[in-house]
């Protein structure tokens, strides 16, 4: 029979598609050990070392070492056991894999120095408490004092950055650039002035209950002339500048007159900084959100139309 035949260590090889060479390293191993030899001292195996070294193939395809895979062979290790483990090491490994290219990707498309690269690659290897103490560092540099306010809480929780466990590429190189931006004291220091003049404007209002900002209502008033093409300093534009500066003077219970203007104008261009546009992109790139909506280009229209009624 078939189970009680023995093979030569060359017909073992042609049954198991496999070198001679590769056989007898796994046999001196103790891996496939032999089950007889011959008068002449040749090793020979039974049927059950096809299968042994098939196993032994597909587990070292799979990266398995060979001290586990012969616990494996052997039934001193489950390999449902060690299947778990190894699964669990090659997701650690693949994680830096992924940092790595990140990093790497973004050095080549920045063209970073080696000290941005070194703080590139430190930020993408931050564990998960580490990214949380960095980014409750930066919003309570933000919104240190402020926070007592539900609206300034809502804001923090919305600025908040939540990487995944297995992020894409992309999460990972936006995760990067926005760490590096929250370390900016330039960065905090206008996102800082920002909210202060928020908190300020809050504490002024007259209004009860939710109040719509005065970024929403300009964005609501002046978009669609902007996507009309109306140039700002047309007459066209002075009753959507009246009635956002109409808002802005009853969110703050003052009069609409030329010093109310300069201020909000000088509000909607800190609101329309850059970099704040930036941090909300790579926010929503890291946490998986819709791209946000771009209001450069409604708040600059909007600057443009008060400075040009202001101007004496």
């Amino acid at each position: 029979m078939d189970g009680d035949t023995l093979y030569s260590i060359g017909e073992l090889a042609r049954r198991a598609g496999l070198t001679v060479k590769t056989i007898r390293f796994y046999s001196d191993r103790g891996i496939v050990a032999p089950t007889d030899r011959s008068p002449a001292g040749y090793r020979l195996y039974g049927i059950d070392a096809v299968a042994r070294l098939n196993l032994v193939r597909t587990l070292r395809e799979l990266g398995l070492d060979l001290p586990t895979i012969r616990k494996v062979v052997d039934r001193e290790l489950s390999l449902p056991e060690v299947a778990a483990a190894h699964a669990e090491a090659l997701a650690v490994q693949i994680r830096v894999l992924r940092l790595r290219r990140a990093v790497l990707t973004a050095v080549a498309e920045r063209g970073s120095t080696p000290e941005e690269t070194e703080l590139m690659n430190r930020l993408a290897q931050l564990s998960e408490d580490e990214r949380r103490c960095l980014i409750g560092d930066f919003l309570d540099a933000v919104f240190g004092g402020l926070d007592a306010d539900p609206a300034f809480a809502g804001v923090m929780r919305s600025m908040t950055p939540e990487l995944p466990d297995n992020p894409e590429a992309e999460q990972l190189q936006a995760w990067v650039e926005l760490a590096e931006m929250s370390l900016d004291p330039g960065f905090r220091a206008a996102v800082r002035r920002m909210a202060e003049d928020q908190a300020a404007e809050r504490a002024r209002s007259d209004m009860r209950g939710p109040r719509r900002d005065i970024a929403a209502a300009v964005r609501d008033q002046a978009g669609p002339a902007l996507t009309a093409g109306i140039d700002p300093a047309s007459p066209q534009v002075d009753p959507i500048v009246a009635a956002f500066t109409a808002h802005y003077a009853h969110l703050l219970g003052r009069p609409d007159d030329i010093e109310l203007r300069r201020r909000l104008a000088t509000r909607l261009e800190s609101i329309s900084d850059p970099r704040r546009e930036r941090y909300l992109q790579l926010l929503a790139v890291v946490n998986g959100w819709p791209a946000p909506e771009s209001l450069a280009p409604v708040f600059d229209w909007s600057v443009q139309a008060l400075r040009v009624r202001t101007q004496q």
